[in-house]
């Protein structure tokens, strides 16, 4: 689960995390608003630069947004389509800008500073039964499977290709799948770990306080 984890620590690191979530949401919204595709354009030359300044491993994850090609380029095409060239161009260069926006925050951010960061916000949903903790690991896991994922599909085409110059075959996104659902299972597994972990060590505590 640490496989996203950029490490060893930067400069972007020590920044907190809710200040790094806080400035993802803002510049989000603000890009949510934005048409002239200019602006993305600029966006993404000064996140690249932020990729270069955390080093050579950091630029290097920027290779892993090729698996991105293909659906950053159908939505350029049904935005074209719809809205012309310049609509289409800003909403393929947002699309992308977010992504690696996310991506800095989460190569930069422990696990438990996320999830230290986010449970806050669903403290609301406790009134209703809903335990914030849960929902929090739930939103923390997804974000972190993303480069995850990322990592795994561009580990298959490199192999792929190794063998061969043939254009990769379908069975690519069968083989991705499977590696999908087990890196799923040993996640399962590991929290199942945990909870039973975390059971007996709260039942060793009641037993003593009993005693």
């Amino acid at each position: 689960m640490i496989a996203g984890y950029l490490y060893p620590p930067t400069w972007l690191h020590r920044i907190p995390a809710r200040l790094k979530l806080l400035i993802l949401f803002g510049v989000a919204t603000v890009l949510l608003v934005q048409q002239d595709w200019r602006i993305f354009v600029a966006g993404l030359a000064i996140v690249v630069v932020v990729y270069a300044a955390l080093g050579r491993q950091a630029l290097a994850r920027l290779a892993l947004l090729r698996t991105l090609t293909p659906l950053l380029a159908l939505i350029y095409v049904l935005q074209w389509y719809t809205a012309g060239h310049a609509a289409a161009a800003a909403s393929a260069a947002r699309l992308l800008l977010m992504i690696m926006l996310a991506d800095l925050v989460t190569m930069t951010t422990p696990m438990q500073a996320m999830l230290d960061a986010i449970t806050p916000l669903f403290r609301p949903l406790e009134r209703f039964g809903i335990r914030a903790d849960k929902i929090a690991l739930a939103v923390a896991l997804v974000i972190r499977f993303v480069p995850l994922l990322f990592d795994l599909w561009r580990r298959r085409q490199e192999a792929w290709r190794a063998r061969t110059v043939r254009r990769a075959p379908l069975q690519l996104v069968r083989l991705f799948l499977l590696d999908t659902l087990q890196m799923s299972g040993h996640v399962a597994e590991a929290l199942e770990a945990r909870r039973i972990d975390r059971q007996a060590v709260q039942g060793d505590v009641t037993r003593q306080q009993e005693r």
